[in-house]
C-alpha cells in the first residue's frame, strides 16, 4: 500500500515548525550553529516532509559512516497519532523518488537518549534492518532499495 501524500507534505530547510520539532529532539543539541538561525538542516540535499505533528529530514552530504554511504536520515520526530512506522514508510518514498539511484537509507539512534529498549524499533517496523554500531555507540540501521 502506498501511503506517499497521506501524511507527509514536502517542506524546505528554513520551515518554522519543523525546526520546532528538530529542536524538541534528542539530536539538536549536538549539532552546531549553522551560519543562519533559520536553516536547522545541515549542508548538502536535502529533503524537509512535515506534517502538523511529524517531521522528517533527509540529507545526501559527504559522511564518514563506516558502512557506506546513501541518503541519511538525519531527523524523524513524531509527536502525534500516526504510526512512526507508517510515517517511514512514506517518507522512505519520497526520498526513493528523489535520489533513486542512492540504493540505501541509513540513520543513527542513540539508545542512551530513548526510552525504548528497542532502539529504532519503529524503523525496523518499517522494513529497516540494524546494521552496525558506531564507535560511539550509536545504533545504524538502513534499508535498501
Amino acid at each position: 500500500m502506498s501511503l506517499t501524500g497521506e501524511h507527509l507534505a514536502i517542506s524546505h530547510k528554513g520551515d518554522a515548525a519543523a525546526r520546532a520539532m528538530y529542536l524538541r529532539h534528542y539530536s539538536a543539541n549536538k549539532r552546531p550553529a549553522h551560519a543562519d538561525p533559520r536553516q536547522f538542516v545541515g549542508p548538502g540535499s536535502s529533503l524537509v516532509l512535515i506534517r502538523g505533528d511529524a517531521c522528517f529530514v533527509w540529507r545526501v552530504f559527504i559522511d564518514d559512516c563506516p558502512l557506506g554511504g546513501g541518503v541519511n536520515c538525519a531527523l524523524f520526530r513524531n509527536e502525534g497519532e500516526v504510526l512512526s512506522s507508517a510515517l517511514i514508510q512514506e517518507a522512505d518514498e519520497h526520498a526513493w523518488r528523489k535520489w533513486p539511484h542512492r540504493g540505501r537509507h541509513y540513520t543513527y539512534v542513540d539508545p542512551s537518549q530513548i526510552r525504548s529498549s528497542h532502539p529504532g524499533w519503529c524503523f525496523i517496523c518499517a522494513g529497516w534492518q540494524r546494521c552496525g554500531t558506531t564507535a560511539s555507540g550509536l545504533v545504524v540501521l538502513e534499508i535498501s532499495q
